[in-house]
């Protein structure tokens, strides 16, 4: 058995960083937008991540974000990047079609090791099983219709075991409204179009609803088009203990892929933009979801519980590699959340649960023609079945916290999280390094290594401390330090490449601190926090091409939102991040030791500010600034990409109580900009460029 087990939780000092840092950074809206009223702008903001109840964000001990409905519904993004940019440390790097590599206080995760860095939750219950991570499954969830995206920055609750290390995207599905109902329709280029419809109905204590989109892209680039469907399917039940919310979630993805463009500064070149090195690259995936919470209120106690089930399918173009193979994957899940929330005293409330999760996965990698290229890839990389393994994992979490309101101004919360993690590996080929019929390759041998069946457990325990001060009603200080964890993906473990038969990970692991200020007045909010975190037993493919966990980073760095109605009818929202994320390893690249260098995409700066208007009830308009510091796009800080300021305008118009305009005009400038810049030692310089200027149009029907 593996046992990592944080005994100290190291004191880290947090130095804030001086103003004319602060100049070089950007200020954005967490939430609100100017749609909202004064009167909005009072009431408390909820949400429900961090501890699986209703909290006011003010009296957390951990740094929280919510983009709410209305602002959802205003920016109606095309990408779910496109709403995450108003969150301070989130810099999600938008790839192809629904792709993306996410970053949420950390740099923006790429490789070997980045998957599952970064939980994606649906109303709480993970989009993806244990150790069965997709670094792109947010596009699973219904973000174009929710009713708000919660965001938890470093990994400071013990509601979320594996995967929250740098923090937790939470998707929360609309609730039932009252016989209610939209049609929302919206074009733009590329033969874009979209549909979506909600339908509302409640009678009695029963409240049933129905959200649906589907989406079609021709795409910017040649052969690069998607088309999506969504569905979420609610049920409602009050009852006179209680309550209970049941989910159907359903989501497929048919997409064309398109490829970096490669060669230096390849994404301001007008006759290479719209070009796609890899026409037949593709990706199709299909989610389903079924979840029901039950809370029950007795007495003092308040006791959850929520039986969940999961089922995901997707093959794609793995052309990034040589050979082009295809992945086949899914996972068929079945899990339970449960939770008693109970008064001790007055003063004292004690949170306790058991999460346990069963699931069956497999992977198949298959390449179907000959592998073109040197005399070494046609001899090392045989046509036919590479990989075809079956994982069994069994996966149970014990928590505990206790919330103790010392008196009017001070709140300590502290707890701990147990976690157990069973992968029951079953290789379903010929084990070693050979062909699919056992033919040895060439020059020393086959690319890829298929392990022996093997049973791989992990045990870690993580805590957590922190505290809220209220100064005033209006102003609060926060501070935690937290411990988070990911065990080894099963890809990791068992998809191995050269000589490794064996590969000895141990769980992820990251140690942080952070101290924040926040206050909240009608017309003015902010929220400043600083953080500190040490990462350690960071898995990554060696030179060797061994995948091995002993990577350490370090980072640091500065949050800023802000909101502030300086007249009636004007607002300014802003984000600012500043931080360093630094690598602190002995390892040598290219002659280069990357030890105290800066992590590769990892931008100290960017942000975005919105501008907005509303003069009238029925006329809203924004103007926004997003903005994309320098960074370097290797670990050896020898390449890099510029940074780039982009331009948007939205607006909408209700011409009456049902119809509603809007019109989105992206890019304004028509910035040459790449969405990901990045760094190949095969390839050079590589890009996802971002799409020029464009304009969406859209109509709402409200009945």
């Amino acid at each position: 058995m593996k046992l990592t087990i944080t005994n100290k939780i190291q004191h880290v000092s947090l130095t804030l960083l001086s103003a004319t840092v602060l100049n070089q950074a950007l200020f954005t809206s967490t939430s609100a937008t100017a749609q909202e009223s004064a009167d909005n702008n009072e009431i408390e903001k909820i949400i429900v991540t961090g501890t699986r109840q209703e909290q006011a964000l003010k009296t957390s001990v951990f740094s929280g974000d919510e983009i709410n409905a209305q602002t959802l519904e205003m920016i109606a993004h095309t990408h779910v990047q496109e709403s995450l940019l108003r969150i301070p440390g989130a810099n999600f790097a938008r790839g192809n079609g629904q792709e993306y590599l996410p970053a949420l206080r950390s740099p923006v995760l790429t490789g070997a090791g980045a998957c599952g860095s970064i939980l994606s939750a649906e109303n709480g219950v993970p989009l993806r099983a244990s150790g069965f991570c997709n670094i792109n499954e947010l596009f699973d969830a219904n973000t174009e219709m929710a009713q708000a995206i919660e965001v938890i920055r470093g990994p400071s609750t013990v509601v979320f075991g594996s995967n929250a290390m740098h923090g937790i995207v939470n998707v929360i599905t609309p609730d039932v409204a009252q016989n209610d109902g939209y049609l929302t329709l919206d074009a733009g280029p590329n033969n874009y179009a979209r549909g979506k419809l909600s339908q509302s109905y409640s009678q009695g204590n029963h409240g049933f609803r129905g959200d649906f989109s589907y989406t079609n892209d021709g795409g910017y680039r040649d052969s690069a088009g998607f088309n999506q469907q969504k569905a979420t399917l609610t049920h409602e039940l009050d009852f006179e203990q209680g309550n209970a919310k049941t989910w159907f979630s359903y989501s497929h993805l048919d997409q064309d892929t398109a490829g970096y463009l490669v060669g230096e500064d390849a994404y301001k070149d007008e006759s290479l933009r719209k070009t796609n090195p890899n026409p037949d690259a593709y990706r199709n995936s299909t989610a389903m979801r079924l979840a029901s919470r039950w809370q029950l209120n007795a007495g003092d106690t308040i006791w959850q519980i929520t039986p969940y089930l999961r089922h995901t399918r997707m093959d794609f173009q793995m052309h990034f590699l040589p050979g082009t193979p295809v992945e086949e994957n899914g996972q068929d899940s079945l899990g339970l959340q449960s939770a008693m929330f109970t008064e001790l005293s007055a003063d004292v409330q004690f949170t306790a649960g058991l999460d346990v999760e069963f699931t069956d996965g497999f992977l198949k990698q298959t390449q179907a023609e000959p592998t073109q290229g040197s005399d070494f890839l046609q001899a090392t990389i045989p046509q036919g079945k590479q990989y075809d393994y079956q994982v069994n994992a069994f996966v149970v979490d014990p928590f505990a916290r206790i919330d103790w309101q010392l008196n009017s101004q001070l709140l300590i919360s502290a707890g701990a999280r147990f976690s157990y993690t069973l992968y029951q590996y079953d290789n379903l080929m010929l084990s070693g390094r050979t062909d699919e019929f056992g033919n040895p390759c060439g020059f020393g041998g086959c690319r890829y290594s298929r392990p022996e069946d093997s049973d791989d457990n992990f045990f870690t325990v993580s805590p957590k401390l922190g505290a809220v001060y209220e100064l005033s009603d209006t102003t609060q200080v926060f501070a935690n330090v937290s411990h988070g964890f990911r065990a080894p993906q099963a890809t990791e473990l068992y998809r191995l490449q050269r000589d490794q038969q064996v590969a000895e990970l141990d769980p992820e692991e990251i140690v942080g601190s952070e101290l924040g200020l926040r206050q909240q007045h009608q017309n003015f909010s902010w929220d400043l926090t600083a953080f500190c975190m040490k990462k350690s037993n960071v898995i990554f493919r060696d030179s060797d091409f061994f995948n091995v966990d002993n990577g350490k980073t370090n980072h640091q760095g500065l949050e800023l939102g802000a909101d502030y109605r300086f007249l009636e009818d004007w607002q300014l929202s802003l984000s600012a991040s500043y931080a360093d994320h630094t690598y602190d390893q002995d390892r040598v690249l290219n002659g280069v030791n990357i030890n105290g260098n800066q992590v590769d995409s990892a931008p100290k700066h960017f942000g975005s500010m919105q501008l907005s208007w509303q003069p009238i009830n029925s006329l809203f308009a924004e103007l926004e600034w997003v903005h994309q510091g320098d960074y370097f796009t290797d670990p050896e800080n020898l390449h890099s990409y510029e940074g780039h300021n982009v331009f948007n305008f939205r607006g909408t118009y209700d011409i009456n109580a049902h119809f509603q305009l809007a019109l989105r005009l992206l890019n304004i400038t028509d910035e040459l900009y790449a969405e990901r810049a990045d760094f190949s030692g095969f390839s050079g310089d590589r890009y996802f460029p971002g799409e020029p200027r464009r304009v969406y149009v859209g109509l709402t029907a409200r009945w």
